[in-house]
């Protein structure tokens, strides 16, 4: 077997329809295609109510290449899987392979192909998706609105789903960062880096736990991780309005000495411009919010995760 040690990232809850899928997918992997390399694969369980913790005890005790990570309570994927690449020992690792494979794992063998050519980061484009046209339509604009804002170039359509050499993976563990926006984190360390497009499948098995408010909460913190453009946004919109305004209070004034009106009913417009104003003032005061809730979650300095239990860890991996 290859000295070169490669690391898959698997963070789970609530996944016992699907952590055997994985669990094989990967091992047969290694066991073909990547067979002259060591396999580590480290479950990331985020406190699952269901039997996915009991089924990883149970994996890990028959299989030491298996680690297996159980939180004391749901710290969302990111955070977890975070987490597990700080206890990664690979000579290069997969940042994220979700349990329910809709990510391909047969991916992995082209992303090392690549990793062996000398790409220290191989990220996966998710150029087709199995589901609704909405839904293609909102991930699309979203990405390619976090791409414009951010101050470094994040690749289009891609996810957690890359492979990152040690070098990377050193990199990345500088970072203290309460809420980790890896892809973000990885574009930010530079390095070279090449994509390949694949199709995102549908899932087959169980239902996805990211709601629509995770979703929210993700994309926003995508978004002000990596840039202060939607607080220059509304300064300039700010800057706009108020100029605009200062415009139609000379028109006002023009008109009322030219046809001697020194007032206007004008109610209705009163009462729309109240609502408007108020309406982005709460926009842009909601976007700010989002900046300094971010940073007084950071600077209070909470640990990442609290672990509750860890399995065939040891101190030399």
């Amino acid at each position: 077997m290859s000295s070169r040690r490669i690391t898959i990232i698997t963070p789970t809850f609530n996944e016992e329809l699907n952590i055997q899928d994985c669990y094989k997918a990967v091992k047969v992997l290694f066991q073909d295609k990547l067979c002259d390399y060591e396999r580590e694969h480290i479950f990331c369980d985020n406190a699952s109510t269901d039997g996915t913790p009991e089924l990883l005890r149970k994996i890990a005790a028959e299989d030491k290449q298996v680690k297996v990570i159980l939180n004391a309570r749901n710290y969302g994927p990111f955070r977890s899987t975070f987490n597990g690449l700080r206890h990664a020992t690979g000579d290069g690792a997969l940042v994220m392979l979700a349990a329910d494979l809709q990510d391909p794992p047969e991916m992995l063998a082209q992303f090392v192909e690549k990793w062996e050519e000398g790409f220290h980061v191989v990220y996966g484009i998710r150029a087709n998706r199995e589901e609704g046209a909405i839904m293609r339509l909102v991930r699309r604009f979203y990405y390619n609105l976090v791409n414009r804002f951010a101050d470094i170039e994040i690749p289009l359509y891609a996810g957690e789903f890359q492979f990152i050499d040690k070098k990377v993976l050193d990199s990345l563990m500088q970072f203290d960062d309460h809420y980790p926006y890896i892809r973000g984190m990885v574009a930010s360390c530079g390095f070279r880096a090449i994509g390949i497009p694949y199709t995102w499948k549908r899932r087959k098995k169980g239902m996805s736990k990211n709601r629509l408010y995770h979703l929210i909460d993700q994309g926003l913190n995508g978004l002000i991780s990596f840039s202060n453009v939607p607080t220059r946004i509304g300064m300039f919109v700010g800057l706009c309005i108020s100029a605009l305004s200062f415009l139609y209070t000379l028109v006002q004034l023009a008109v009322n000495l030219i046809l001697g009106r020194m007032a206007a009913p004008g109610i209705t417009t009163i009462i729309v411009a109240v609502f408007f104003f108020g309406g982005v003032q709460m926009f842009f005061l909601g976007f700010l919010g989002e900046y300094i809730g971010s940073i007084h979650a950071q600077v209070r300095k909470r640990p990442l995760v609290t672990v509750l239990e860890m399995l065939n860890f040891t101190d030399e991996s």
